[in-house]
């Protein structure tokens, strides 16, 4: 498929409802080509949602660092027991993971920038971009109003760091939306959302948000916004 295929698939998609983009998309790449990553945030759990309601049976697979929190865990669970599927669970590499820390201790990833983009790369990058390896599409929840780093997201696009196509069924919806939709289909979700956290990644770097502060703000809030991405979705082309 060329580039100019899957980009008018996109300006097709272009403010269709996300159970649409999810359908017409899967049908372009295949099911059996395409992979739900899922970090069992709001976003990712309506998405999940939706595969189930429109049988679409497209794997599901989520990143475990090591160091997440255990209401992640807990809804990890709850989804697979709402929804009867198995979801893979991706470790990084242990050798990789000991010699970081030996190097440069437990929480590195408040020294610097770099530092913490490498304790990204080891336990989420590397492990990610192997599963990758064998798809031709990987969904997301990404939405542009999450972050000043996501305002260009399309319905579809070139992922050029991972080397395929990025579905984002949720790029164009609100917050509300997404709250809504959990709301009314009863749907599992982590209970840090309730305590603040509207965007939850490992424990040490994710935070509580207060009222009016970005949604993306509690993310390595030690950092500028510019800087606030893992590596996993950095660039929007």
């Amino acid at each position: 498929m060329s580039r100019e295929t899957v980009e008018k698939l996109s300006l097709e998609l272009s403010g269709k409802t996300p159970d649409e983009i999810i359908r017409r998309a899967i049908e372009f790449f295949g099911a059996g080509s395409t992979a739900l990553a899922s970090s069992f945030g709001a976003e990712d759990q309506v998405i999940t949602d939706i595969l189930h309601h429109e049988k679409l049976h497209v794997p599901v697979f989520t990143l475990d660092t090591g160091r997440l929190p255990q209401e992640t865990y807990d809804v990890l669970d709850a989804t697979r027991n709402r929804y009867g599927i198995n979801i893979e669970v991706l470790f990084p590499e242990t050798s990789a993971v000991q010699a970081l820390v030996t190097s440069y201790g437990a929480n590195l990833f408040y020294e610097s920038v770099e530092l913490r983009r490498e304790c990204c790369r080891i336990r989420k990058v590397q492990p990610l971009g192997k599963k990758l390896s064998i798809l031709k599409a990987w969904i997301c929840g990404l939405r542009r109003e999450q972050s000043v780093t996501r305002t260009a997201v399309a319905p579809v696009e070139w992922d050029a760091a991972f080397g395929l196509y990025k579905i984002n069924p949720l790029a164009e919806v609100s917050e509300a939306w997404v709250w809504d939709y959990i709301k009314n289909k009863s749907v599992p979700y982590n209970a840090l959302h309730d305590r603040g956290y509207p965007s939850i990644g490992c424990a040490p770097c994710t935070r509580a948000v207060k009222p009016g502060e970005d949604i993306r703000a509690g993310r390595w809030w030690w950092e500028i916004a510019e800087h606030r991405e893992c590596g996993l979705h950095r660039e929007h082309k």
